[in-house]
């Protein structure tokens, strides 16, 4: 229980990475064991949106008025959390002390789907050199992680939401890919869009004109997503995007003491070792169909390339932050070990 409990004073960033080990999407603010308040990954989502400062204290973000239910309430859990659609209650005493937590997802274990078919993109045309030379031989996509390589684990995936139309586009050692799926067992279509020619992260897309006539994800083939991306669609959705980009925390301890030099040459300040926190693009988006049909045909183009363009047009570009153990990327060797690790491989 200790695991999702979390004291008034903390900040907005520690709250960020106690959801990130806990895996609950959710914490409880408490004061010497009393229930306060809840914090979920949206409140917090929604103070980052908001651009709300990470070092703030959680009071600023946390709901103050949470459900919860009275140690002889507690036969009543799911009936309420299914009312109000909500993810956990927490049982307490008469003096509000947090007694236990019921979970939905301990109870109901049902994966949730996207509410309408949505078609998923994989960009696989890359040389991965990165990954050299592993990729000397095989191409990104048939890279193994366990016992499946890593497209077909980020296939799974998304068929676990529902997904069942995907499209692949490939270059690079392309006959190689096209074999390895022509042979497995599919219970979803599988399309493959050949680049003849290296077309940038973006030009690929240009070649599915008039094939996709709704939102769309569009993902690098080198990572997964371990978040609730049904949450990620309802924001693009209703925020009126033309592309939704999914960006992960990331914490970054600098190695050295660093300085800042005031005037006339005299040290103003210095830290030592200090940390940094920022968002990092994952490489997977949620786009609208009219981003293929404003490309030109077959024309490399990166896709930050096409996101600035947008932006100067003054269209929406929206950002849906995850925590920093929600992305898992292959793209490099260190990498690649912790993804083997988290998957159990």
């Amino acid at each position: 229980m200790n695991e999702v409990c979390i004291e008034e004073d903390k900040s907005i960033l520690e709250a960020m990475q106690q959801l990130d080990k806990s895996a609950r999407k959710i914490l409880f603010v408490h004061r010497e064991g009393k229930l306060l308040a809840s914090l979920t990954d949206g409140d917090i989502r929604r103070w980052i949106l908001k651009k709300g400062n990470l070092q703030t204290s959680i009071k600023y973000a946390a709901n103050y008025a949470p459900r919860y239910l009275y140690e002889q309430q507690a036969d009543q859990a799911v009936r309420v959390m299914n009312e109000h659609r909500i993810d956990a209650i927490p049982v307490v005493d008469r003096e509000h002390r947090i007694k236990k937590i019921v979970f939905a997802k301990d109870l109901i274990q049902e994966h949730k789907t996207f509410d309408k078919e949505i078609s998923i993109v994989i960009m696989a045309g890359g040389l991965g050199t990165r990954l050299s030379p592993y990729t000397n031989i095989l191409p990104k996509p048939l890279i193994p992680v366990g016992d499946y390589p890593i497209a077909e684990h980020i296939i799974n995936c998304f068929c676990a939401y529902g997904c069942r139309q995907f499209y692949m586009i490939v270059n690079y050692k392309r006959n190689m890919i096209k074999a390895y799926f022509d042979e497995i067992d599919k219970e979803y279509q599988l399309d493959f869009i050949t680049e003849e020619k290296a077309l940038g992260t973006g030009g690929g897309i240009s070649l599915l004109k008039g094939k996709i006539k709704d939102t769309f994800i569009l993902t690098n083939c080198d990572i997964l997503i371990e978040d609730d991306l049904t949450k990620a669609y309802e924001q693009h959705i209703e925020s009126g995007n033309v592309i939704t980009m999914v960006c992960s925390l990331k914490n970054f301890t600098i190695p050295y003491g660093v300085v800042n030099i005031g005037e006339d040459g005299r040290l103003a300040s210095m830290q030592e070792k200090p940390n940094m926190s920022f968002f990092t693009n994952t490489g997977c988006y949620f786009v609208e169909p009219e981003v293929i049909e404003d490309l030109e045909y077959n024309e490399p183009v990166d896709f930050p390339a096409i996101i600035e363009k947008y932006m100067e047009a003054g269209k929406r570009i929206g950002i849906y932050p995850i925590g920093e153990e929600a992305w898992l990327d292959m793209g490099q060797f260190d990498e690649l070990e912790k993804m083997k690790a988290r998957l159990g491989c």
